[in-house]
């Protein structure tokens, strides 16, 4: 009988907790379709730098066109790997000379969103800004909100969210390589705000 009754309660408790997961994961989503890319015009403030998480040629592209718009005094890519060549991130054809020489920063330190958080404060540190605006793909932008903010609390953080044409979101359920990535990025989230929370970030 006692056997029996624990076997009810590690039920519900399961139970409970899958549907907290599932309605968690779909506020998430609803979250992340939310999210619009801004029109790169005179409607958008800038910002003193331009920060872009690697991940994607949408999100560099991106960051370049708000350099050359002048939303932004530099412009750094974190998370770039040693063995990326600049020419091979920043064609010629992107970016004039003059810009590429004075304002864009390849970060090469960070190997996470985590690393990236880090690698944006110390630069946000060593050029006395405040302001900065945050290029990274839809998806990844609430994880990336959390540890930015985290890390720099005094700063503030725009989003400039990216939709990247291989993401299916109005229909991800049908989308194998869509919903793996969802829920990748879901658990991620919830792994980042558990560690924050107990404090180990």
């Amino acid at each position: 009988m006692m056997l029996a009754a624990k076997k009810i309660f590690l039920f519900f408790i399961l139970s409970g907790t899958l549907a907290c997961w599932g309605a968690g994961f779909l506020f998430f989503v609803d979250q992340v379709k939310a999210y619009r890319q801004p029109s790169v015009d005179a409607t958008l403030p800038p910002t003193q730098a331009i920060v872009v998480l690697t991940g994607g040629s949408e999100r560099v592209m991106a960051g370049l066109d708000l350099l050359k718009a002048g939303k932004g005094v530099k412009l750094l890519i974190s998370g770039v790997h040693a063995s990326v060549k600049e020419a091979s991130l920043l064609p010629t054809s992107a970016l004039p000379d003059d810009l590429r020489s004075c304002c864009v920063v390849l970060g090469r330190e960070a190997s996470n969103t985590r690393g990236n958080a880090a690698e944006t404060s110390t630069f946000m540190a060593e050029h006395h800004y405040d302001t900065l605006m945050l290029v990274t793909a839809h998806y990844h932008m609430p994880r990336s909100l959390l540890l930015f903010k985290n890390v720099m609390p005094d700063k503030i953080i725009t989003p400039f969210p990216v939709l990247p044409d291989s993401v299916d979101l109005p229909s991800w359920w049908k989308r194998f390589g869509t919903a793996s990535l969802l829920f990748g990025e879901y658990n991620k989230y919830l792994f980042a705000t558990v560690c924050l929370w107990l404090g180990v970030y």
